[in-house]
């Protein structure tokens, strides 16, 4: 089992814990992370993109001058592409850009994910994360002490004085232990998880 050093918010180290290997400790499949990163990327896009081809914009019926004779290259239509207002070459429709992936290959990844940041030495466990208040300056006194720029904080529970006072800070995210995802993992260059956290990401994916 992989052990690690827990924090208090004051960044002094205060304890030790040990890590399922099971979830932190795995064989890092990249190939998986792969495909778990471009889905999720793939399953944000709306697909709701609309250009209208020369067939679709109104007007053109009417040959713009006759064909010999004016010193221009022969055109039949003001509405093909190459004239102002025409319709738009191969246009983009609406589809939809769904990928699917398989639950076990989606845990498997976010399973890789985790390791990769315990081996990498950026993963920073905190003892607990609570604020009196919702104030932005103290969540980045606490980041600050941990010496973490851009990180990505998990949770345990609902924490409206932690999740609204992080909001407001450039390149972190707060995050339920429901809603960790492969991408936000690998996006970040710290995870800040509470021992709460890791204890509900661990029952959850071992």
């Amino acid at each position: 089992m992989a052990s690690v050093k827990v924090y208090n918010m004051e960044g002094k180290e205060v304890d030790t814990m040990e890590l399922n290997d099971s979830v932190f400790g795995v064989e890092i499949n990249e190939h998986l992370v792969h495909l778990a990163v471009v889905a999720q990327l793939a399953n944000k896009r709306q697909g709701t993109q609309k250009a209208k081809t020369r067939a679709e914009v109104s007007g053109g019926g009417k040959k713009p001058y006759r064909q010999k004779g004016t010193g221009h290259a022969r055109q039949g239509s003001t509405r093909a592409p190459q004239w102002t207002g025409g319709g738009i070459v191969f246009a983009p429709t609406p589809r939809e850009y769904t990928i699917k992936i398989n639950k076990k290959e989606r845990r498997a990844a976010l399973r890789s994910a985790l390791t990769s940041r315990v081996q990498e030495n950026k993963l920073v466990v905190l003892d607990e994360l609570k604020l009196g208040e919702i104030k932005t300056k103290r969540m980045q006194e606490v980041l600050d002490a941990l010496n973490v720029k851009k990180a990505l904080l998990v949770i345990a529970d609902p924490d409206e004085n932690v999740q609204l006072s992080a909001r407001n800070i450039a390149n972190v995210r707060t995050v339920l232990t429901s809603g960790i995802s492969t991408f936000d993992i690998l996006k970040y260059d710290t995870m800040v998880v509470t021992k709460a956290a890791v204890e509900k990401i661990e029952e959850v994916y071992a």
